[in-house]
């Protein structure tokens, strides 16, 4: 269980249900009273191998912003919601692109406020929308701090319409397996091969851990789907890739193949990710590569077209071979 070395805290906090909750759980816990969870000063200044030891540090607000921004992926929106950052490593990690070395776990306590955004948007809906609620954190990471996630569905079951979905790396799903969820939850897994997640996803839940988790929340009747991201092509990533499709053939239920869905997703880099990574990890293996990739714009890297259109018949061919039944949602 996550134990913060400090916590630091907006005073409104304490207007709330939430906030009042995590301050008494954490009462012993250092604290720190901020203006703002945007532009901590403290935290701005601290050099960049500095960036594991603020991931120690838990962040409590108050959600400002509330913009639903249309999706065409898995979702129809991408919607802000209770927490953002994380306190595991990738070192890929898109959220850097956003919060640069800040992208420590922050926690946001008017949760009310945000779901009932949410629900009055879904029930004004001529269609049946779903609502993706953690593209900006990992709300099983999460709820093993504030229940949030637990909360969420029980507060949203029982709504005349929508979903709310989500992707996680971890496994601490045991909380939410016995709720009456309604089918009204779809909830994805994001893997990759064993040697990638033990040298890249630094702190995230191990192979084995989330085809575990994927049986029982299927066992639990949840929705569920894989993302296979984001593909790294390190030199050998066929063999590695080839590998884990075959584990998940042999390891996933029947009750999970009848109907997982995938999402491929090829990674893309940064400058400030070569920045941090080589100052806070000095050891770590490094993901920019001049001849795969290609610049996109402001510092971002992408793989070049055709290495990405290798990826993209590969994993079609190979996903084809083992889940001939299933849908490949996207590949990007």
């Amino acid at each position: 269980m996550f134990k913060p070395k400090s916590i630091y805290y907006e005073p409104d906090i304490k207007d709330y249900e939430l906030g009042k909750e995590l301050l008494k759980k954490y009462k012993e816990i250092p604290k720190f009273e901020i203006a703002n969870h945007n532009n901590i000063e403290e935290m701005r200044n601290k050099s960049n191998k500095e960036f594991a030891n603020m991931k120690k540090n838990l962040i409590i607000g108050i959600r400002k912003t509330h913009k639903f921004v249309e999706n065409h992926k898995t979702s129809d929106y991408l919607v802000p919601y209770t927490s953002s950052g994380c306190i595991a490593s990738c070192l890929y990690c898109y959220l850097i692109c956003n919060y640069n070395k800040c992208a420590y776990l922050r926690l946001f306590v008017n949760r009310e406020q945000m779901l009932d955004k949410i629900i009055k948007t879904a029930e004004k809906a001529e269609d049946n929308l779903n609502f993706e609620i953690g593209s900006n954190s990992d709300l099983v990471l999460e709820n093993s701090i504030t229940n949030n996630l637990v909360w969420t569905i029980e507060n949203f079951k029982n709504t005349s319409k929508g979903t709310l979905t989500f992707p996680t790396k971890f496994d601490m799903i045991d909380d939410i397996l016995n709720l009456n969820h309604k089918g009204k939850i779809i909830i994805r897994m994001s893997v990759n091969p064993e040697e990638i997640i033990n040298k890249v996803e630094l702190g995230t839940s191990r192979l084995a851990e989330r085809i575990q988790a994927i049986n029982k929340l299927k066992d639990a009747d949840y929705k569920i789907g894989i993302l296979i991201a984001p593909v790294i092509f390190v030199q050998n990533w066929k063999d590695l890739y080839l590998e884990l499709i075959q584990r998940l053939a042999k390891e996933l239920s029947e009750k999970v193949k009848k109907d997982v869905f995938f999402e491929i997703i090829f990674m893309t880099y940064s400058y400030v990710h070569t920045k941090i990574n080589e100052e806070a990890f000095p050891n770590a293996i490094n993901l920019y590569s001049k001849e795969l990739m290609k610049g996109r714009g402001r510092g971002k890297y992408m793989y070049k077209d055709y290495l990405r259109e290798e990826g993209r018949k590969f994993f079609i061919e190979k996903l084809n071979k083992y889940f001939p039944g299933n849908t490949i949602e996207y590949i990007v």
